[in-house]
């Protein structure tokens, strides 16, 4: 299979159960504790805890810009996947693998759904290598929580 550049994915190993890592992410006020970009900035708005369809507005900064997101979640499998994506076309996907010490976390930003224009768009203004850095940061701070919380 080819690479696409639109889609960024890392993995990393957690030392906690999948439904203690599957909590911090269903829960939209956590996100801001394992936001690895920076650009989450609070003042969640939504359910405590997320599912399939459900929707939550987050404030955020980018480029130096304040701005608001509402988001919905499009992909949901208890303890396993979660996606959301908001009036683009990407999505944060976030899946959670069992292992004999935890389980393993990949999380993917997929632009895959852009017509050519949009993601040039999208590329002129520094993604998907912003997301990558983004995605490590969250990784980290997410095994960090998941580990703490365990």
């Amino acid at each position: 299979m080819a690479h696409d550049e639109r889609i960024v994915s890392e993995t990393a190993p957690i030392a906690a159960p999948p439904e203690v890592v599957f909590a911090i992410l269903a829960d939209p006020r956590q996100h801001e504790r394992i936001d690895g970009s920076g650009s989450v900035k609070g003042n969640i708005t939504g359910p405590d805890v997320l599912s399939r369809g459900a929707t939550f507005g987050v404030d955020m900064k980018m480029f130096g810009l304040p701005y608001k997101i509402r988001n919905r979640v499009v992909e949901f499998e208890q303890d396993r996947r979660i996606a959301w994506r908001h009036f683009g076309a990407h999505r944060w996907r976030y899946e959670i693998t069992p292992t004999a010490t935890g389980c393993e976390v990949t999380e993917t930003w997929d632009a895959s759904r852009y017509a050519r224009p949009a993601w040039l768009v999208l590329k002129t203004a520094g993604f998907p290598d912003r997301n990558r850095k983004g995605i490590a940061g969250t990784l980290v701070r997410l095994r960090e929580a998941a580990e703490n919380d365990a």
